[in-house]
């Protein structure tokens, strides 16, 4: 079913996000992907204290259920309280709001998807059908989500491992499972991967840097994966994977979050693969 903020804590969904480390970034694409399943980031927020604050106040918006506003409030608190300046935003009333939503939004929706994920996988062998829908709260549809409404894969399809939602900032779309009982009783088939639209890979430009980069068509970048479906990975690979351009002041301040969590082995692998060994 559509995401419901009012339905939000179950114990997947708040398992999933209390499972996270909290992570330094300077930008939102100092870190992308899968990764995210297991680190908790706010661009630009480098310090321990602030990252926590925020994450408590992320924390009682899925477990409580709280509003936006709630949130926007708390945001606004922690921002102030902890001095924190220069973030994308902070300018405008209109820009304030929009960095809380993203926060929130962002979050809140991954957290929920990775639950469903977790929750799917668990009777996926009664129920091995994923049907993709694009929910109507969608504000500005996508060409590409409307498109995809309605396909229907196995759950081990390749295809979920890029697509599932989701797929892109303020995507609202969802999954839900089918038996093979459904199919029959509905007339539904499994869709032919040559008959999904918009499903071929596309090449863009970062306007921040003029690097290309290559994409599905129809998601955004950094959102090509499947929301817990990494969370068993240990976050060190999933960083040596990525193997992210940070500056030597972000890897420090990495190193600096992971010292007291991980162990002394993976640390140094971590160090020597950030070049700060």
């Amino acid at each position: 079913m559509p995401v419901n903020y009012g339905s939000l804590p179950f114990a997947e969904a708040l398992a999933f996000f209390r499972a996270k480390l909290n992570l330094p970034t300077q930008r939102w694409d100092d870190l992308l992907g899968a990764a995210h399943d297991r680190a908790f980031v706010v661009a630009g927020a480098m310090q321990a204290d602030l990252l926590a604050d925020l994450r408590a106040a992320v924390d009682r918006a899925i477990a409580d259920g709280t509003t936006f506003e709630t949130f926007r409030k708390d945001f606004e608190r922690i921002v102030a309280e902890r001095g924190w300046t220069g973030w994308t935003g902070e300018d405008s009333q209109g820009g304030r709001a929009w960095r809380a939503r993203t926060i929130y939004d962002t979050n809140l929706f991954t957290s929920y998807a990775a639950g469903r994920h977790r929750q799917m996988q668990e009777v996926a062998e009664r129920r091995p059908y994923w049907r993709y829908r694009h929910s109507p709260a969608s504000v500005v549809p996508r060409a590409e989500h409307l498109a995809w409404d309605g396909v229907i894969l196995r759950h081990d399809d390749p295809w979920w491992s890029t697509h599932y939602p989701p797929c892109g900032w303020g995507c609202k779309c969802y999954v839900e499972t089918l038996a093979e009982r459904d199919l029959k009783k509905h007339g539904l088939t499994v869709t032919s991967t040559t008959d999904i639209p918009y499903n071929r890979t596309v090449t863009r430009v970062n306007p921040a840097t003029g690097e290309e980069y290559t994409v599905p068509e129809g998601v955004d970048r950094g959102w090509d994966y499947a929301p817990g479906a990494n969370q068993n990975t240990e976050l060190v690979e999933l960083l040596k994977q990525k193997r992210p351009a940070w500056g030597p002041s972000v890897g420090r301040a990495v190193l600096d979050f992971l010292k007291p969590v991980i162990a002394a082995e993976l640390f140094a692998e971590l160090a020597a693969a950030l070049g700060l060994g």
